[in-house]
């Protein structure tokens, strides 16, 4: 499981730090950020603790208002043990009493020159794609005309040559075997490859094969969000296959559901051009332009009613 700590933060950002350095290696376990304005007027009730605090212009204005010792007492109730970190934004200076508090209760100070709005909208966005709930699938991700298309199935069913072929065609591998995946938002997957199998595809009887040094940087991408699911697999001659195309199967990862189609191989059909096609098919269909639905409207108006021949 991906984790993120206050030094990720510290050194994505550039941001200063202050004080609390023992505490750089506290873990973010949220992506929700907290403004503590009330909490700088006392109330610390409801306080989350476990949250990044930001404070900005309005808040730190607020506490050079308050007596001595309500500053102490302040900031020691938002250095909790649970705070991972709290950034100042503006570049504004530091009060000693949270540089005290911090030292003490070991929570990391840290300083943004960026304004308090245009930081918190940045770190949401790292935070909530660093935490995405995340998963790995066997198969092969390929970009087929702007398609995040997933090659899946049984092992030894040809994904991988498949996915060799479509590069050869000037499509663009993103990664072989395993695939992991992320979920970054509502029906929002983004596949990318494991480190150790960045730009390379195994090909039985060849061995390991390096896809960028091969065909050249346009031909891989680091990352794609999946928009359709492709399952391979041995043709079976006592199955149905839909022959239509107007029946949508869908496959559940994580939260999200993605679009699946089964395409039956066998000897003399062209998988590659079949995805070619599938995914092209798919882009019409989200254009408004449906070729199954098209035909069984044609069809419905080719049939003559009962009561129409009836009359004859």
């Amino acid at each position: 499981m991906i984790q993120v700590i206050a030094k990720d933060v510290m050194e994505k950002f550039n941001l200063e730090l202050v004080s609390g350095e023992a505490g750089v290696g506290r873990y973010i376990t949220t992506s929700d950020i907290s403004r503590p304005g009330l909490e700088m007027a006392g109330y610390f009730t409801h306080y989350p603790a476990d949250r990044v605090q930001l404070l900005g212009k309005t808040e730190l204005s607020f506490f050079e208002m308050l007596p001595e010792e309500e500053k102490r007492s302040r900031m020691k109730q938002l250095c909790s043990d649970e705070t991972p970190a709290i950034i100042i934004s503006r570049d504004l200076d530091v009060p000693q009493e949270l540089i005290d508090a911090s030292n003490e209760n070991h929570v990391p100070v840290l300083v943004t020159k960026l304004t308090t709005t245009r930081f918190s909208s940045r770190l949401t966005n790292f935070l909530e794609s660093k935490l995405a709930p995340t998963t790995a699938i066997h198969g092969v991700l390929v970009d087929v005309y702007g398609i995040g298309v997933l090659i899946i199935g049984k092992s030894g069913v040809g994904k991988s040559e498949t996915a060799l072929e479509l590069v050869k065609k000037g499509h663009r591998l993103v990664a072989d075997d395993s695939v992991e995946i992320r979920q970054e938002g509502e029906n929002m997957l983004v596949g990318f490859p494991p480190p150790l199998l960045e730009h390379l595809l195994e090909i039985r009887g060849i061995g390991i094969i390096d896809i960028m040094t091969l065909f050249g940087a346009s031909a891989v991408r680091p990352y794609k969000r999946i928009t359709l699911i492709i399952e391979l697999e041995n043709w079976d001659p006592d199955k149905f296959y839909d022959r239509l195309g107007l029946d949508e199967e869908k496959m559940k990862i994580i939260d999200s559901e993605v679009t699946k189609l089964t395409i039956p191989v066998q000897p003399g059909r062209n998988v590659s051009v079949i995805i070619e096609v599938a995914a092209m098919n798919y882009r019409l269909k989200k254009m408004g332009v449906n070729a199954a639905e098209e035909f069984s409207r044609r069809l419905d108006d080719m049939l003559v009613p009962n009561d129409e021949i009836d009359d004859y």
